[in-house]
């Protein structure tokens, strides 16, 4: 048997986070993984601490930032990678009222530091924003894909992944320990995303899973190295090469893309980039998202080394680092969970 400290299901975004905080605790760990989830891996990645349907702020965006940009910063260091990429955010506005209402945010103390009060005039003729555009400020985006393959890769060769998947029926549970197949851990965090609701001992949290397709299309004549923000996002990744999404769909459950988002999402971004593109990718996940649209922390009621990490929803990145250290300082420290993530609410 191996004894370990922390056994940790899922990984995804979350996972990832929990598992820095385990490294930079001297904690042993290791992680079972089935790839069943897509919702981290098939996500847009922006870090973006202004909720731009509204103009409000971001649940905790400045605290949410701080501790996660030196996680990130972190592993492309330590893996060699490339993963977060300093991005401008241009809202692009519809009307003048729009405008006036981004006038008004800027001015909230809470807003102030993340809007600017500069209009963009838009210069490129392959792009209508007769309106104009607000600019978003400490934005960017995280290459989730490129974070997650390589996390993994990183994983496997320390000999703390096991990729397969997780059967809750197997473990056993004793005074200090959980056993699972050849592993002792005195902890279990469970961070499966929507794949919580095949756990027998969390699949009565509060789960609403929201489908999210997007679209990566190719467009030379574009020539944008900024993110466009109006029906739908535009997202530059380079060569040519931009995602647009992200759709929203809480009755199905499937990762499978469907024709009827790819349509939403064409006709969306037709509105307003006016040159000719074509369609290279198009992917789909189940988002892990709640109704009060915080994340889901906390231990099980009976079992007290059983834990969740969940709900992220449609901000993981920017949120994963800190429901991390939340729960960390919960579990080894005693520190109280904020009470708007402990899962104890809805008990």
């Amino acid at each position: 048997m191996k004894n370990v400290d922390y056994i940790i299901v899922g990984c995804g975004l979350a996972s990832i986070a929990f598992c820095e905080q385990l490294r930079a605790n001297h904690k042993s760990f290791v992680v079972f993984d089935d790839a069943s989830q897509k919702s981290s891996i098939v996500a847009a990645g922006l870090y973006n601490p202004v909720i731009l349907k509204r103009f409000s702020e971001v649940w905790k965006a400045k605290e949410q930032l701080t501790l996660a940009l030196p996680v990130y910063a972190k592993i492309e260091k330590e893996l060699d990678i490339k993963v977060d990429y300093k991005l401008r955010i241009l809202r692009r506005f519809t009307s003048i009222e729009e405008q006036n209402k981004w006038f008004t945010a800027s001015d909230k103390p809470n807003l102030e530091p993340f809007i600017s009060t500069k209009l963009i005039k838009n210069t490129n003729l392959h792009i209508d924003a007769a309106f104009q555009f607000g600019e978003v400020l400490h934005a960017g985006r995280v290459d989730t894909e490129m974070l997650i393959t390589n996390y993994k890769q990183f994983l496997k060769q320390q000999d703390w992944l096991e990729e397969s998947t997780f059967e809750h029926h197997k473990m056993q549970f004793n005074n200090d320990a959980v056993g699972y197949n050849n592993y002792h851990g005195k902890q279990v965090i469970f961070a499966e995303g929507f794949g919580v609701k095949h756990n027998p001992f969390f699949n009565d949290i509060p789960l609403n899973g929201s489908k999210g397709e997007i679209l990566t299309i190719e467009a030379p004549d574009l020539k944008i190295d900024y993110a466009i923000k109006s029906s739908v996002f535009v997202i530059p990744l380079g060569n040519g090469l931009y995602n647009v999404g992200s759709t929203y769909n809480n009755d199905d459950k499937s990762n499978t893309p469907t024709d009827k988002a790819k349509e939403e999402l064409l006709t969306k971004v037709k509105t307003f980039i006016k040159c000719d593109f074509k369609v290279v990718k198009h992917v789909a996940g189940v988002r892990p998202t709640t109704k009060d649209r915080r994340p889901l922390v906390g231990r099980h009621e009976e079992h007290q080394n059983l834990y969740v990490l969940n709900g992220l929803g449609t901000r993981g990145v920017m949120i994963a680092p800190y429901v991390a250290n939340a729960l960390f300082q919960f579990i080894e420290n005693n520190k109280a969970l904020n009470s708007e993530i402990d899962i104890v609410r809805f008990r």
